[in-house]
């Protein structure tokens, strides 16, 4: 089954934007460049919502060459990009039937509230944030309230040029839930 991972750039308070959805205090670098390209290599699908993909097109990454990209959206009529397929299926249901296929794995792009619906139907299984050394006060939230427990077992943690820290966590079994032992 296809890994789903969900992932952000995020303020160390935890937000992935400001209220107005602006993105300007990011610190790119190159082993930010060299995380994302290695990362992209090992997906094929990149999911967003209509905020991430609005502000996706205004940056230029709407659609990425190679990668299968969907916008689910319940709003939008078209999207400015042929390259990107829109989605108004239940995200849920359309996640679960994208795992079950062959392939490589399922970037969630940003976007709390897509995460949000992934992590309510059980269905990300990393997560992967960018930390920046900045605290923005308020914002677009990194998570959404659950309304439960999401227990998180860490993978990978390191430091980043220009204070940044980049963390991969494996999203670990559901409260409750029998632990696969295969």
């Amino acid at each position: 089954m296809r890994t789903v991972t969900y992932g952000a750039a995020s303020s160390l308070d935890g937000f992935i934007a400001r209220k107005d959805h602006s993105v300007d205090w990011l610190k790119w670098s190159d082993d930010v460049a060299a995380i994302s390209s290695r990362y992209l290599k090992s997906v094929d699908t990149v999911l967003m919502g209509r905020k991430t993909y609005d502000v996706a097109v205004r940056v230029g990454t709407a659609s990425y060459p190679g990668l299968k990209t969907y916008v689910f959206s319940r709003t939008l009529e078209k999207l400015s990009d042929s390259a990107v397929q829109l989605c108004r299926d239940d995200v849920a249901k359309v996640v679960r039937k994208l795992k079950a296929q062959d392939g490589k794995g399922i970037c969630v792009m940003g976007g709390g509230e897509l995460a949000h619906a992934l992590f309510e139907a059980h269905l990300i299984d990393e997560v992967g944030v960018n930390i920046h050394p900045v605290l923005l006060g308020s914002g677009i939230p990194l998570f959404l309230g659950c309304g439960h427990q999401i227990d998180l077992e860490l993978v990978e943690c390191r430091p980043l040029e220009k204070g940044c820290v980049y963390v991969l966590y494996r999203v670990g079994p559901r409260r409750g839930a029998k632990k696969n032992r295969s």
